[in-house]
């Protein structure tokens, strides 16, 4: 059995089909998604859709971002924040076009369910965005930081590669999980089309929002497999890049 993690989706539904047709998913594979699964492609309520039923022959976790969050609010109390609007949730809001009202409580009972992180039997840590206590995520202190913080994906990528994991000066947030995965910060920023691995943090979003790919990463082997660029899939819109 595998244990894929999955980045950043932003309503890209056929980059998310592409991707498990290249991975070859099978009923036996774990998977584990990093958030953000809608706003920015048309696709934003078809993807909830087919990750619903994905679920019922995956043994899968879907992990909350802050894009996720927006949407739950829309959903739960129709209420569109200028901020979400602009960054990707109109065109999540005309997905949902034709969608019944029961559908919607079906994707808001789905956005609700969704855990903020996870840890697995081997201490590694599955989140969308970060944490900044450094007793670990069990002591933070403002859950928004799940899906908002890039403190610690900037201290990874800020750190002395020469650090040894015993040392004084090693971050101890970083010392509680054998291995962290996150998304929610483009690795295309730092002209890098596949994830990034610094210290023990991978980073798994590769910008398929923009004008990158989407990822997925055997968690045992490190295996990485990425559809074609959203932009090439979606040639007639502009996903985030205009934002």
């Amino acid at each position: 059995m595998r244990t894929l993690v999955i980045g950043d989706i932003h309503g890209g539904l056929k980059g998310l089909i592409q991707l498990m047709e290249r991975a070859k998913v099978k009923p036996t594979d774990h998977l584990i998604f990093l958030g953000d699964y809608v706003d920015g492609w048309s696709e934003s309520a078809q993807v909830i859709q087919y990750l619903i039923e994905l679920s019922k022959t995956n043994d899968c976790i879907f992990i909350k971002g802050n894009h996720d969050v927006w949407c739950e609010e829309w959903l739960r109390n129709n209420r569109s924040p200028l901020v979400w609007l602009s960054h990707g949730g109109q065109e999540t809001v005309e997905s949902y076009a034709k969608f019944s009202e029961a559908e919607k409580q079906q994707h808001l009972d789905f956005f609700s369910s969704m855990p903020l992180y996870h840890i697995d039997e081997n201490q590694r840590l599955f989140i969308h965005a970060g944490f900044t206590s450094m007793h670990g995520v069990n002591n933070e202190t403002d859950s928004t930081n799940f899906y908002y913080d890039r403190t610690l994906w900037e201290m990874a990528l800020a750190m002395d590669k020469k650090l040894k994991t015993k040392s004084e000066f090693y971050p101890k947030r970083l010392k509680h999980y054998s291995e962290i995965y996150i998304g929610h910060t483009p690795t295309i920023n730092y002209n890098k089309k596949k994830p990034i691995h610094v210290a023990n943090v991978w980073n798994v979003d590769t910008g398929a929002a923009f004008t990158g790919k989407l990822s997925a990463i055997d968690i045992n082997t490190k295996e990485v497999f990425q559809s074609r660029r959203l932009q090439n899939l979606y040639p007639d819109e502009m996903g985030r890049n205009k934002d």
